[in-house]
């Protein structure tokens, strides 16, 4: 794996290293499509805040946008997921 590849993988994983945007990780996996405006009473916490861990999410590539009227709906990005789940399976085969 090239120096290239190690600081994409680790960008993902650095926006997946907070709470809640593990469990909006997590939310997405188990429902498949989630506007944004649903996140913000499920994780109790004002709208900029989703928004500010959304947008983290998405600028790392771990999630997908599509645009719903006037609602961002999220889902996640299987390729970065794919990433994601290779070098937890390189890191956990050494153990």
């Amino acid at each position: 794996m090239g120096d290239d590849d190690l600081a994409h993988t680790a960008g993902l994983f650095r926006a997946m290293g907070h709470p809640i945007r593990l469990g909006v990780l997590d939310r997405l996996r188990r429902e498949g499509e989630i506007c944004a405006c649903d996140f913000t009473e499920y994780f109790g916490v004002s709208q900029p805040t989703i928004s500010g861990h959304l947008r983290t999410l998405r600028e790392a590539g771990l999630v997908r946008t599509r645009r719903d009227g006037t609602q961002i709906c999220y889902s996640l990005d299987p390729a970065a997921l794919e990433v994601v789940r290779r070098m937890s399976a390189l890191l956990v085969s050494t153990v």
